[in-house]
């Protein structure tokens, strides 16, 4: 699947944070996105998770050559993780499961796909336990769990190590380099720090002026 952004524009209160973001992502790769505070960043991705409409422009999905729709359908293939990451009152295990639940998934492949996720990011020893009580960086890896568990084609990870310790901060970098090992997944992320994106980003992309660039 590839997203195409075509001449994204996004104003807030008369200011004009997005205003002709244009680029295709066409492949199973790692894209970080950079810029400073308030140039749109977190805005672009809202856009094109499909969380957030452009006043002007389009986020365009096309599978091969066909051009999807932005139904229901297509929602379900791509998944957005915020920079802070919000848990359910309940077990991490129930909340690695919310989005297969809602999908109608039945109990044994529920069972698998979250175990199978939850071990991928080093948490299965926890599953029983409430979700509250995790750690900062754990919550962050169970936000990425819950949204591996559903196996989007496309995951946008919004600042994925923002307020994380670097214990954590490490794990999750390990996580987005099998990512991007595997190739099953094309990963769209943001962040502020230059050297990780070189580290994990096959390509690094910058927002200024209200525009997307290659650096």
């Amino acid at each position: 699947m590839r997203l195409i952004a075509r001449h994204i524009r996004k104003d807030y209160g008369g200011r004009t944070v997005l205003k002709d973001c244009s680029y295709e992502f066409d492949a199973h790769a790692v894209y970080a996105l950079m810029g400073p505070n308030g140039c749109g960043k977190s805005t672009f991705l809202r856009i094109c998770s499909l969380l957030e409409r452009p006043d002007s422009g389009d986020a365009l999905f096309s599978d091969g050559a066909t051009m999807l729709l932005p139904d229901l359908s297509l929602r379900r293939r791509i998944t957005l993780v915020l920079a802070r990451t919000g848990v359910f009152n309940t077990t991490v295990y129930r909340n690695a499961a919310y989005g297969l639940s809602i999908r109608g998934a039945g109990k044994a492949e529920i069972a698998r796909k979250v175990k199978e996720a939850l071990n991928f990011v080093g948490l299965g020893h926890k599953i029983d336990q409430h979700a509250r009580t995790l750690s900062s960086g754990e919550t962050q890896r169970l936000g990425i769990a819950r949204a591996l568990a559903v196996e989007p084609e496309i995951l946008f990870l919004d600042e994925p190590t923002a307020s994380v310790d670097q214990e954590n901060t490490e794990i999750i970098e390990s996580l987005i380099m099998k990512m991007r090992t595997d190739g099953k997944t094309m990963v769209i992320m943001t962040t502020h720090d230059r050297d990780q994106a070189d580290r994990l980003a096959d390509q690094v992309l910058v927002i200024r002026d209200g525009s997307i660039t290659r650096h």
